[in-house]
This record gives structure tokens, C-alpha cells and sequence, in this order.
């Protein structure tokens, strides 16, 4: 019998709650939270040595790596059924003057990823996240900063910001991936 603690359904559900709450959350931190706040436009924080970016990407990067887990542990219709769900999530949330591009983004990126995360996984699941997230990050953000502000000024911050998370993922996604070899856990 499996420990409540190893039960993959029970983790991707976990992970599909927290990709859920990341939506909201990052549409209400670029409108409220940063050091910074643009009339007319974003609140920014800082991502490195003179990068800035808008304070939601922060929760975009983390969404990409927990899209990936939901994938994992509960399969890939339940992946596209979150993406549909957070896109849906993100139109009736997301600020009048950023529906547009916080739905773009979000499913183009979203689904980017999971198309390169499907069949990556197979040859490494830290390698699969790696990669697909990359990807997902650098489409959200062109789409992004492009339809919401018609300027990528902040591109590289919120590449940044966004990879920072990605990165900081990685070491929990090294020992998810070592301890379902050692319980033999498969993906879904």
C-alpha cells in the first residue's frame, strides 16, 4: 500500500490546485504588488542586476513547472483540461485591459510547453521540465508584454524572473523524479 505522502493522484491534484491559484494570483500581483507601479501599466519588481519585470512572473514560471506535474502524475487530458480551465480562469480575472493578453499568453504558452514536455519526458523528467518550461516562459512573455503593453521593455526581466522560478523548481523536481524511481512510480 502507498503512503498518503507518495499517492501521485494525491500530488497532482495537489499541483493542479496550486497551478489553479497561481492564475489569480499573478493577475492580482502585476496590478498591486511591486516596487514600482507604471500608470497605465504594470507593477515591477526586481529580477536581477538592473532587470526589472512585471511582479507576476514570479507565478508564471511556477505555473509552467506545476503544469508539468499535473501532467505527470495525473496524464496528459487532465494537463490540457487544467490549460483550458486556467485560460477560462485567467479571461474572467485577469483586468479589463489585460484579458487579451493574459489569455494569449497563458494558453500559447501553456500549450507550448506541453509540446515539448510530452515527449521529453520520456528521455528525463528534469531535462523535460527544464526545456518545456523554458520554452513556455519566453512565448508568455513575448505574447505578453506585446499584446498588453505593445512593447517588449521588459522582456528580459521577465524572462528572467520567470526562470528564476523554473530553476528554483528544478532541485524538488531532481528528488520527485529519484524518489518515484525508488517506489516505482510511473508517469501518467
Amino acid at each position: 500500500m502507498m503512503s498518503r505522502i507518495s499517492d501521485p493522484r494525491r500530488e497532482g491534484l495537489a499541483c493542479l490546485a496550486l497551478f489553479i491559484a497561481c492564475i489569480p494570483a499573478a493577475n492580482w500581483l502585476i496590478q498591486n504588488v511591486g516596487t514600482v507601479c507604471v500608470p497605465n501599466g504594470p507593477c515591477l519588481i526586481p529580477v536581477g542586476p538592473g532587470l526589472t519585470a512585471p511582479s507576476g512572473v514570479l507565478l508564471v514560471g511556477a505555473a509552467l513547472v506545476l503544469r508539468d506535474m499535473i501532467q505527470r502524475r495525473l496524464g496528459a487530458a487532465w494537463a490540457l483540461g487544467a490549460i483550458a480551465a486556467g485560460g477560462l480562469l485567467s479571461a474572467f480575472i485577469a483586468p479589463p485591459a489585460l484579458v487579451v493578453a493574459s489569455v494569449a499568453a497563458f494558453l500559447l504558452s501553456e500549450l507550448a510547453d506541453f509540446a515539448v514536455f510530452t515527449p521529453l519526458q520520456k528521455r528525463g523528467l528534469v531535462r523535460a521540465v527544464l526545456v518545456s518550461s523554458l520554452l513556455g516562459l519566453v512565448v508568455d512573455s513575448l505574447v505578453f508584454l506585446w499584446l498588453a503593453f505593445g512593447s517588449l521593455d521588459y522582456l528580459a526581466g521577465q524572462v528572467a524572473g520567470k526562470a528564476l522560478m523554473v530553476l528554483a523548481a528544478l532541485p524538488v523536481i531532481h528528488l520527485v523524479r529519484n524518489r518515484d524511481r525508488r517506489l516505482g512510480i510511473e508517469a501518467a
